[in-house]
């Protein structure tokens, strides 16, 4: 199937006779007629639903789509975006790890990666993701468990160079884990440029109607998990009678042990009905994505005009310098996210913002209506002024996030901020 067939078909079929629609199976757990069936399910020797919080009908369905449209061998849906990113590198990484990250990411998964993980014993060196592959090496430690970045990060709107992180992990014979966000499978499939893990917060464009909080990870099935780093995938897990995932489920290890242990254990589990509204969401992405991508471009090109603008950060633009980079992974469309460095700093940025009408204020990017927000005392607010500077995020940037409306109301209600600032 195409992709965009895949958005409409893939994870759910209906039987003769019954539902043409994703059902919500609203229910925490599910009935058999003997103990051996469930104890089956238990010892992973049979497949089946037994308690939600590790499988459910409706998110089972949504997770097979999404692994579909990346291209991978299985997805696990998780509670929040925050929760995938949690899982993806905990799956992996245990106290004493190390995780070399791109500097250009969400705020969130700066502080996920910065702090908390510190806690737990796991250090992560942040790196700029426009050094050359021998800069990006010297960052490796012996312990180094994996290196991460995003697709097109957030709020910089930089474009990751795929390949090349991907040379890198491969030099280090670790996984590379993308947030593929922004971008979309419809726009960019990292898995065929070399990522190893893709994640997503949901809530975001795959959703695209602000009405679920989910997140998503994909395995590509390419690791080699038996190079002799990875001993919880390679090696028995007593937790269920000395199991060994990289045996029992080969190329699917990775994505299975984030569900029976993981998922086990830290439970966050998306509920059935946001579930099914993510569903809803992914069938409209193909059309979405084109509408915001078109909306975006013609937005930048206005942006770029302004006199109270200094800069305007969206790849889509040749005047961009991850135009070309944009051209090589995401040649059909980038994301309706657009970040503008406002020349006269913080309170021109906030006055501007203030003056908006049709445009919604609020904390939250990539669904169909469009809003805006200053990332420096908002999302990436518990960012000192270094952090904050390597991030690309500077006191008068503004993250603009285009939706499908009519482009013409948008232009309108940006114009009439802008008056108000020169007035």
């Amino acid at each position: 199937m195409e992709f965009e067939t895949k958005c409409l078909h893939a994870g759910y079929q209906p039987q003769n006779g019954g539902a043409r629609v994703l059902p919500i199976t609203q229910s925490t757990t599910y009935a058999y007629d003997s103990t051996e069936e469930i104890g089956k399910l238990f010892d992973l020797e049979a497949n089946g639903y037994f308690y939600t919080r590790l499988a459910n009908p409706t998110t089972s369905a949504v997770e097979e789509k999404i692994a579909a449209l990346e291209n991978g061998v299985g997805a696990l849906c998780t509670s929040s975006g925050q929760a995938a990113t949690f899982y993806a590198v905990l799956n992996i990484l245990e106290s004493g790890d190390h995780l070399i990250s791109s500097s250009y990411i969400y705020g969130g998964t700066y502080n996920l990666f910065a702090h908390t993980l510190k806690k737990m014993g796991i250090e992560v060196t942040f790196v700029d993701q426009d050094a050359p592959v021998e800069e990006l090496l010297q960052a490796a430690k012996p312990n180094t468990k994996a290196i991460f970045g995003e697709t097109i990060a957030n709020p910089a709107v930089k474009v990751l160079d795929l390949e090349k992180f991907s040379a890198v992990a491969k030099e280090l014979a670790i996984p590379f884990i993308i947030d593929n966000t922004f971008a979309t499978p419809y726009f960019c499939r990292p898995i065929e440029f070399g990522a190893d893990i893709v994640i997503h917060s949901t809530t975001k464009y795959l959703d695209g109607h602000a009405v679920q909080t989910g997140g998503v990870i994909v395995d590509a099935g390419t690791f080699d998990w038996t190079n002799g780093k990875f001993p919880q995938l390679s090696e028995p897990d007593e937790t269920y009678h000395g199991i060994v995932y990289t045996e029992k489920f080969g190329a699917a290890a990775y994505i299975t042990k984030a569900r029976v242990q993981l998922m086990r254990d830290l439970g966050a589990t998306p509920s059935p009905q946001n579930s099914f509204l993510l569903n809803l969401g992914i069938e409209t992405l193909s059309v979405r994505m084109d509408r915001h991508y078109q909306n975006a471009v013609t937005v930048a090109e206005f942006l770029e005009k302004q006199a109270a603008i200094e800069k305007v950060y969206y790849p889509g633009l040749k005047s961009d310098a991850d135009y070309s980079l944009a051209q090589k992974y995401v040649p059909n469309g980038l994301c309706g996210v657009i970040s503008v460095e406002f020349a006269d700093g913080k309170e021109t940025a906030a006055k501007w913002l203030d003056a908006l009408d049709l445009v919604s204020l609020e904390v939250h990017v990539a669904d169909i209506r469009t809003c805006a927000l200053h990332p420096a005392t908002s999302t990436h607010r518990q960012l000192t002024d270094e952090e904050l500077r390597q991030a690309g995020i500077s006191p008068g940037l503004v993250r603009l996030s285009c939706g499908i409306e009519n482009v013409a109301d948008i232009l309108a209600d940006l114009q009439q901020a802008f008056d108000k600032l020169e007035g």
